[in-house]
């Protein structure tokens, strides 16, 4: 007998959290787990020993994120910390990102599987140019879900007006670019109003706290819509007496549903057939989604190996050897045109060539610089590959899963960038970024 599973897990989120430096971030999500009871006794008590030996009368709750040594020496966050924990109502991955300009390229690693973004200001400074970068992230990586965490309300006499003001200049900002939620919060991380607690002093305030926020939000998909993609991961055949014949096609569902009895395309094969069978956690189910891991059977006997796209036969990608993309540079060595690399999209790994670096874009002000020659580490900028063989890649617009890709360095396997085809959020201006136009505001 065989079922149905419609639904991918929908009691976990991944989020990512951003802003200035001081701004209060690594308090905050001290906070969060702190007053959430997500802290184990011998990491509070490791705290309390370290902050006690800073002189500090109390436990400083930021050390619970910065876990690095040179992190809590200098009292910053540098690389992306990834914490894990839970609630009756949900299942959290937290990315805390560093807040530097020199580490643009550790927010975007952090935001890019984030599906919500909570994003800090103190309220005593405002929006300032690193909060425009990070919402011109947020907005570049397709992030559906923003927060704006407007910090530090106790050192500004929990005014709603100071609030109020920060809150409608980042949304307009924010919508301008295309992020399609944001979700303003007036909070105190250091005492702890509106972080999981409602906050006694600021009763002109009725929204959500934040961990209340967190638990309530859509999660577990992406919003928009997209064509089933399954990347092959491996190609089971037992060959033993119980299954002599059986041949499967595992991997993670990227996007979408499968269905048995769909007509289904093997990619860049083009060869086409139908769906047989859905095997999940070895049960025949009749449907299955992303994020599961399945085993697909095929009706035909195809040649599908691993890095190989099953999708539907009505839906499926254009196959291409030449992409133009938005890319993060995150290695510390240039990215330069000419740069002779591996292009790793799901599954698949192609040689590749960088043929133009169009225009380098400038966060802080959105202003575009045309053919620049190079991309720097932190970086961003569009930049246009030819592939040794041909790709199945969605625009990232339509799908962040198939629509991402990296760049290796072929003699070390380092990773050099990380790129989304198509349009990034702002078309227009990279459109215009021909040489002689020089700077592009959008």
């Amino acid at each position: 007998m065989t079922t149905a599973v419609n639904a991918a897990p929908t009691a976990l989120l991944r989020f990512a959290t951003a802003g200035s430096v001081d701004d209060g971030k690594s308090t905050l999500v001290g906070r969060l787990l702190h007053d959430s009871k997500s802290v184990l006794a011998d990491q509070m008590e490791a705290v309390e020993r370290a902050s006690a030996g800073r002189g500090q009368e109390g436990p400083d709750l930021a050390l619970l994120t910065d876990g690095l040594r040179a992190e809590r020496e200098q009292g910053i966050t540098i690389d992306v910390a990834y914490r894990y924990f839970a609630t009756p109502r949900r299942r959290f991955i937290l990315a805390d990102t560093p807040g530097h300009v020199q580490y643009t390229r550790n927010m975007v690693t952090g935001a890019s599987t984030a599906e919500l973004t909570v994003i800090l200001v103190d309220a005593r400074n405002g929006v300032v140019e690193q909060t425009r970068r990070h919402a011109a992230i947020a907005a570049l990586l397709r992030v559906p879900h923003v927060v704006l965490a407007v910090n530090k309300m106790d050192l500004v006499g929990y005014r709603e007006s100071v609030f109020a003001a920060i809150a409608a200049e980042f949304t307009a900002y924010a919508l301008e670019l295309g992020v399609p939620e944001v979700t303003a919060i007036p909070i105190s991380a250091l005492a702890g109003d509106n972080v999981v607690e409602p906050s006694a002093t600021m009763d002109w305030y009725a929204g959500p706290t934040v961990l209340e926020h967190l638990e309530t939000v859509p999660a577990g998909h992406d919003p928009r819509p997209c064509p089933a993609r399954l990347p092959v991961q491996y190609v089971i055949r037992p060959q033993s007496a119980e299954h002599p014949d059986y041949r499967g096609y595992a991997g993670q569902i990227a996007a979408g549903t499968f269905r048995v009895g769909e007509a289904v395309t093997v990619l860049p094969s083009g060869c086409a057939t139908r769906i047989a069978g859905i095997d999940l956690l070895g049960e025949p189910v009749e449907a299955a989604q992303a994020p599961l891991s399945v085993t697909l059977l095929l009706q035909d006997d195809l040649d599908v190996s691993r890095g190989d796209l099953i999708v539907p036969s009505g839906d499926a990608p254009a196959s291409t050897r030449d992409i133009e993309a938005t890319v993060c540079h995150v290695a510390d060595a240039p990215l330069t045109v000419g740069h002779r690399v591996l292009l790793k999209h799901g599954t698949r790994t192609v040689k590749a060539i960088v043929q133009d670096i169009p225009s380098r874009l400038a966060l802080d002000d959105l202003s575009l610089h045309p053919h620049p020659g190079q991309l720097a580490a932190n970086d961003i900028g569009r930049v246009q590959i030819r592939t040794a063989a041909p790709l199945p890649l969605d625009s990232y617009a339509d799908s962040r899963r198939t629509g991402a890709f990296i760049l290796i360095d072929p003699s070390d396997g380092t990773t050099l960038t990380a790129g989304m085809a198509g349009e990034s959020f702002a078309p227009a201006a990279f459109a215009d970024a021909a040489p002689g136009h020089g700077h592009r505001h959008v």
